[in-house]
């Protein structure tokens, strides 16, 4: 069993928002792949599953998405190395996509968080840049992250998250 988590905050104010970066690659995957959400969240997180892989978007906010992680983890018994967690990067240009087997929160609260509730920092994450210096300088870094992608940003994402689906589907293969 697998486990791959979107990082975001649950809500419409958030949607296309960066911090909800994870959440955006996940329904992505989800719409070109033809999966369906469950329309009842369970252990703290919106799911849905294909076979083996099981898929979450934590509903608490994101600063707490180690709570879902960390329940779905416990139920089914999942090892580390058998989770990918997606998440934002304000410090990766805007479009990069950067995968590691493990590494280490960098400031990204979502992943501390899981961090603390797995007890590990060995687990496999997909990084998606959203740095755009300009505007981060601008609006700081709390309303930076919760800002809405520009135009520009936004008509790049469909490319950037089918990148993305590739080393999902890289993951589940393995």
């Amino acid at each position: 069993m697998k486990l791959v988590v979107g990082l975001g905050n649950p809500g419409n104010r958030y949607n296309f928002t960066r911090h909800n970066t994870g959440f955006l690659a996940l329904d992505f995957y989800f719409k070109v792949r033809k999966l369906s959400w469950n329309t009842k969240p369970r252990m703290g997180a919106l799911w849905g599953r294909s076979d083996d892989v099981i898929f979450i978007k934590p509903q608490e906010f994101y600063n707490d998405s180690g709570l879902a992680v960390a329940a779905y983890v416990k139920y089914y018994k999942i090892a580390t190395a058998d989770i990918l967690v997606i998440c934002d990067n304000f410090d990766l240009e805007f479009g990069k996509v950067r995968m590691r087997s493990s590494g280490q929160a960098a400031g990204n609260n979502g992943l501390k968080s899981i961090d603390k509730a797995l007890g590990t920092t060995d687990y496999p994450r997909i990084r998606i840049g959203t740095g755009n210096d300009e505007l981060r300088r601008k609006l700081g870094d709390v309303e930076f992250v919760l800002s809405k992608f520009t135009a520009e940003e936004k008509a790049q994402l469909p490319e950037i998250l089918a990148e993305v689906g590739e080393k999902i589907d890289d993951f589940i293969e393995v």
